[in-house]
C-alpha cells in the first residue's frame, strides 16, 4: 500500500504518464549463482500485463528507498523491472571490485532473464553512474535481445575521469569510497556523521600521502582505491579490461544519454556520444543544469528514460522531435539538430593588465603567482560527486587569493551564446618541472558575482609538452559549454595550480601519487605576448543560430 501510494504522489509531482498496469507485485531478494559460485540478489517488479518487455538495473547502491520507487514506477508503466545488486553490495554475495565482474556477471543475469516465464524476448537497461557503466561493460555482447539503453551521467570509460588531465580527482574517488564503506555501517551511525559534517572525510582529503587517505575517511583500506593510486599511468595495464569505449562500434541497440553541464562524466559521455555517431547511429542526448546529484537530474533521467524505454521496447513513439536538447545557461532549452552545433570558435585571448579580449597580442611582461602545495588552492563548486557542493558558485572568495590570476573582458555589448566544446591554451614557464594548469571561465554579472560556467586542469611532467626557452605551450580541455553571457555581463578566465582537493594537489617533486608527502612551492609565470599567446578557444554561435527559434524548446 505504501509503495502504491509513493508512487501515486511521484506520478503527480513528476508529471509522469499514467499508469499502464494496475497492479505490480514485488518479488524480492531473488538468488541469481553466476558462472564463479557467487549468488546475486535482485527484486522483480512484476506488472500484471501480458508479454510486457523486461528494464535490468544493476546497481551498488542498494534495492530499496529511491530504487524501490524507480522499479515500480518503470513497472506500473508496462515494463518488468529487476533490480540487481552488483557482488559484494547490496546483499549480494562476493567482494566488490569496481568494473571487474561487471560483463561476467551480467551476461549470466541475462542468461538468467532467458529463462524466466515472463521473459518476451527483448530487454532495455537503465541507470545513472555505476548503474551506467555496468550497461556499457554488457552492451556490446547483449546481442538483439538489448533494445533500448538510458545511460544518466556515466560513461563507458572510467579512466579518464579518474585522471583528469593525468591528475588524479582525490575528491570523486575518496568521496565514493567513503560512500560505499557507509552502506555497510548502521544507519543510525551514518546519520550522525553526516550530521556533523564528514570529519573524517574532510581529513582524510587534506591527508597526505594519499595512500593513507581511505583508512582516514573511512577506518579501513579501501582495495580499489589503492589499486587506483597504484596505476595511474596512461599505459598501466590494470584499466585495460575496466574501460568498455573499445567496444562502442558494436552496440546496436538505441542509446539514450542524459548528462549535465557541471557533472563528473561529461566529457567521457560526450565522447561516448561522438563514437555513436561516428558508427552512423542517432543517439538521443539530454543535458541540462545539473551535477551529479541533483534532483532536476532525476526527474529528467525519469521522464526522457520512461519515453525512450517505451519507444524503443513498447513500440509506442516518441513525441521528442529533436536528437540534441540542452539547456542553455541565461537563455533556457534549446533543441538541436547534433552536437556540437555549428559555432565559430573564437580566442579570447589573456593580455597584460588583466584584461580578456579577442585583439591580437602585444608584447607584454608575464604575469606570475606563487603556488604552494602546504597551502593549495581551493576547489570551489564546479563538477563534483556531492550535489549540495557542486555547481555554480560565486567565486569572488577564490580569486582574492593571490595564487589565482584573473583576466576579465570589458562588459559586452551585446549577448554572447557558446555551446560546444572549450580549450585553452596556456603558455607557463615554472621553477619546477612537475606542475598542474587550471582554467577556469566564470560569466560575471552586474553585480560583479564571478559565476563558473566550465573548467579543466591538466598535470605537467617534463617533456609532456612542447616547450621553448622554458616556457611550456599546455593545452587544457575544458569542460563542454552551454551558455549565453548576457549584455552588460563580462567573460573571465582564472589560471591557478590546483583546486584541491577536488584534484589531488601535485606536490612538485614528481614523486608517486600515493606515497608523495614532500611538498615544494615555487613561482609560475603565464606568458601572453605575440609569441606565446595565451587564450580560452570558445565555441561561439553565430547570431543567425542563436535566434533560431525553432530550435527553442522546454524539458
Amino acid at each position: 500500500m505504501l509503495d502504491r501510494l509513493a508512487a501515486r504522489l511521484a506520478t503527480v509531482a513528476l508529471r509522469l504518464p499514467p499508469p499502464r498496469a494496475r497492479q505490480v507485485t514485488l518479488t524480492r531478494d531473488i538468488p541469481l549463482r553466476v558462472r564463479d559460485g557467487v549468488t546475486l540478489r535482485a527484486d522483480h517488479h512484476a506488472p500484471d500485463l501480458a508479454g510486457a518487455p523486461t528494464v535490468l538495473i544493476r546497481t551498488p547502491y542498494g534495492r530499496g528507498g529511491p530504487m524501490r520507487l524507480l522499479g515500480r514506477l518503470f513497472a506500473e508503466r508496462g515494463h518488468h523491472v529487476v533490480i540487481q545488486s552488483c557482488r559484494g553490495t547490496g546483499g549480494s554475495d562476493g567482494v566488490f571490485d569496481p568494473l571487474v565482474h561487471e560483463r561476467d556477471d551480467g551476461l549470466d543475469t541475462l542468461d538468467w532473464l532467458r529463462r524466466q516465464p515472463w521473459w518476451s524476448g527483448v530487454f532495455g537497461m537503465f541507470g545513472a553512474s555505476y548503474q551506467g557503466f555496468v550497461q556499457w561493460a554488457l552492451a556490446a555482447d547483449a546481442a538483439d535481445e538489448l533494445r533500448a539503453m538510458v545511460a544518466v551521467v556515466t560513461a563507458s570509460g572510467t579512466r579518464d575521469s579518474t585522471y583528469a588531465g593525468e591528475s588524479f580527482a582525490l575528491d570523486t574517488v575518496l568521496t565514493w569510497a567513503e560512500l560505499l564503506q557507509a552502506q555497510t555501517v548502521p544507519w543510525l551511525a551514518r546519520q550522525w556523521e553526516l550530521k556533523r559534517g564528514q570529519p573524517r572525510l574532510a581529513a582524510a582529503l587534506a591527508h597526505l600521502p594519499l595512500a593513507e587517505a581511505d583508512r582516514v575517511a573511512t577506518g579501513v583500506s579501501v582495495p580499489f582505491f589503492q589499486q587506483w593510486l597504484r596505476h595511474h599511468t596512461p599505459e598501466a595495464d590494470y584499466w585495460r579490461t575496466r574501460v568498455f569505449s573499445d567496444r562502442i562500434a558494436d552496440v546496436r541497440a538505441p542509446v539514450a544519454l542524459v548528462g549535465g553541464w557541471h557533472d563528473i562524466f561529461l566529457p567521457a559521455q560526450l565522447r561516448d556520444y561522438a563514437a555513436l555517431r561516428a558508427t552512423g547511429v542517432r543517439p538521443r542526448l539530454t543535458v541540462g543544469p545539473w551535477t551529479h546529484g541533483s534532483a532536476g537530474l532525476f526527474v529528467a533521467a525519469l521522464r526522457e528514460g520512461l519515453a525512450h524505454l517505451d519507444e524503443h521496447l513498447a513500440g509506442r513513439p516518441s513525441h521528442r522531435a529533436a536528437p540534441v536538447r540542452v539547456h542553455v545557461g541565461g537563455s533556457g532549452w534549446r533543441d538541436l539538430p547534433d552536437w556540437p552545433p555549428p559555432h565559430t570558435p573564437t580566442r579570447w585571448h589573456l593580455h597584460a593588465g588583466g584584461e580578456l579580449s579577442t585583439a591580437t597580442p602585444v608584447p607584454s611582461p608575464p604575469d606570475r603567482f606563487w603556488y604552494d602545495p602546504a597551502d593549495p588552492t581551493p576547489s570551489l563548486g564546479g563538477p563534483l560527486l556531492v550535489a549540495q557542493r557542486a555547481g555554480p558558485v560565486d567565486n569572488r572568495p577564490v580569486e582574492a587569493r593571490p595564487d589565482v590570476l584573473t583576466w576579465t573582458s570589458a562588459p559586452l555589448r551585446e549577448p554572447v551564446e557558446t555551446i560546444g566544446p572549450v580549450h585553452a591554451e596556456i603558455h607557463v614557464r615554472s621553477e619546477l618541472s612537475h606542475l598542474d594548469v587550471f582554467v577556469r571561465l566564470c560569466d560575471v554579472d552586474r553585480r560583479g558575482r564571478s559565476w563558473n560556467v566550465c573548467d579543466g586542469l591538466v598535470r605537467v611532467t617534463p617533456g609532456r609538452f612542447p616547450s621553448h626557452d622554458g616556457v611550456a605551450r599546455v593545452p587544457v580541455e575544458l569542460w563542454p559549454v552551454a551558455h549565453r553571457f548576457a549584455s552588460g555581463h563580462r567573460l573571465r578566465v582564472q589560471v591557478s595550480g590546483g583546486a584541491h582537493p577536488r584534484y589531488a594537489r601535485n606536490p612538485g617533486t614528481g614523486e608517486p601519487l600515493g606515497t608523495s608527502v614532500t611538498l615544494r612551492a615555487g613561482w609560475r609565470e603565464i606568458l601572453h605576448g605575440p609569441d606565446h599567446p595565451s587564450h580560452v578557444l570558445l565555441p561561439v554561435l553565430d547570431r543567425d543560430t542563436q535566434d533560431f527559434p525553432s530550435r527553442r524548446s522546454a524539458l
